[in-house]
């Protein structure tokens, strides 16, 4: 079965980059039909969805967000990347890779904005 481990540092500075990279095992990151996507939960809200990279190497990502995400993969060691840029404390949340098909979750990594 499909898991997904998210991993990056877990402080960041304002006005940096944030990079998470979500490692994927029991499937490959090129299945047809699945859609491998990131997902925030910022303290005391919901969850916010950020954006996906699909099997195909094509992106969708959430209007609010488009300007500052890029998602990205690497084929070769079954990843996709999470790069948020021109942060502020306003990005501190607990980010989740989700893969769209098998309707899997990854176990969350907290990051936090601040100097």
């Amino acid at each position: 079965q499909v898991q997904l481990q998210e991993s990056g540092p877990g402080l960041v500075k304002p006005s940096q980059t944030l990079s998470l990279t979500c490692t994927v095992s029991g499937g490959s990151i090129t299945t047809n039909s699945y859609y491998w996507s990131w997902v925030r939960q910022p303290p005391g809200k919901g969850l916010e969805w950020i954006g996906y990279i699909a099997y195909s190497g094509s992106t969708y990502y959430s209007p609010s967000l488009k300007s500052r995400t890029s998602i990205s993969r690497d084929t070769s060691k079954n990843q996709f990347t999470l790069q948020l840029s021109s942060v502020t404390p306003e990005d501190t949340a607990v980010y989740y890779c989700y893969a769209l098909g098998p309707r899997v979750w990854g176990q969350g990594t907290q990051v936090t904005v601040s100097s």
